[in-house]
């Protein structure tokens, strides 16, 4: 159940929060090896106000594109996207840490690009830390972003930035070659001082061996359950869509719900059974 309660006299969007702890980078980074870490994707304030009290991290994903936007991929996201979506989330939680996607183009350039771009997600949006996709080749960005005071979580394996690249949303390390390469981009990631990595459609022993290899939390999607935590796109386990990643488990089917809820309404509208008495304003005696 939500702890948050919302003044429906004023505004929608004003919580009052149940005195809450915000999760911060350090106990992050120490729930290696401990109670697994939950992570969910959320873009809106309403979302955010929900997930936060069950989760420790809220990713606001550049996955926004697809889910919200209607896009092809992630790659047509901008950085003024995800700034406002970042905030809305922060606005929203009081609990979990926020993280906040880069999106393709504003960090691969150079670490001095990358810090660019995350000082301005973290003035303007409020959140702790700002996720990058990248293994050995953002070692150096990630560890200039570190040393500045910018708190990163990296992510490999499955990296949908580079599908072009990739050829495909296909899961990596089958070849022993590529399996060794992502041991390594893990190990080069962790050392440049991330915090935390998200690892994404890998093969099951790759996922665990990479836990196993870096002294920071793994946090799974399409991985194991034996990485330290996991994260999946709140729009997937929903049930919002009927075509999903392999790895998605579908915790609801809230499309479904909504479709008949709608259709409800329009047969009522339609029969002018509503609006009723109790949903409209009567003169006063």
């Amino acid at each position: 159940m939500s702890t948050f309660q919302i003044d429906t006299a004023t505004s929608r969007a004003n919580p009052t929060p149940a005195p809450m702890k915000r999760l911060t980078v350090p106990a992050i980074r120490a729930a290696k090896g401990k109670q697994p870490l939950v992570m969910l994707t959320a873009y809106t304030i309403r979302m955010a106000q929900i997930l936060d009290p069950h989760c420790d991290m809220l990713l606001v994903g550049d996955s926004l594109g697809q889910v919200l936007y209607g896009l092809p991929s992630s790659l047509p996201v901008s950085l003024d996207m995800m700034i406002a979506h970042g905030a809305a989330v922060v606005r929203g939680s009081y609990h979990s840490l926020v993280v906040v996607d880069m999106p393709f183009g504003s960090y691969e350039e150079s670490p001095e690009q990358a810090f660019r771009s995350a000082s301005r997600v973290l003035k303007e949006t409020g959140a702790a830390a700002i996720k990058l996709e990248g293994g050995e080749a953002m070692a150096e960005t990630i560890a200039f972003l570190s040393a500045r005071g910018i708190p990163v979580i990296g992510h490999v394996g499955l990296t949908p930035q580079a599908v072009n690249a990739l050829g495909g949303y296909g899961a990596r390390g089958r070849s022993q070659e590529e399996y060794a390469k992502l041991i390594g981009d893990a190990k080069a990631v962790s050392e440049a001082g991330a915090f935390a990595l998200v690892v994404e459609g890998v093969v099951e022993p790759l996922a665990v061996e990479m836990t196993r290899a870096i002294d920071i939390p793994t946090i799974g999607i399409g991985g194991s359950a034996d990485c330290d935590g996991q994260v999946l796109v709140i729009d997937d386990m929903l049930g919002m869509f009927d075509r999903v990643p392999r790895f998605v488990k579908k915790y609801a089917q809230l499309a479904t719900q909504i479709d008949a809820a709608v259709a409800e309404y329009a047969e009522d509208v339609r029969a002018r059974r509503f609006p009723t008495a109790e949903q409209t304003y009567q003169p006063k005696a």
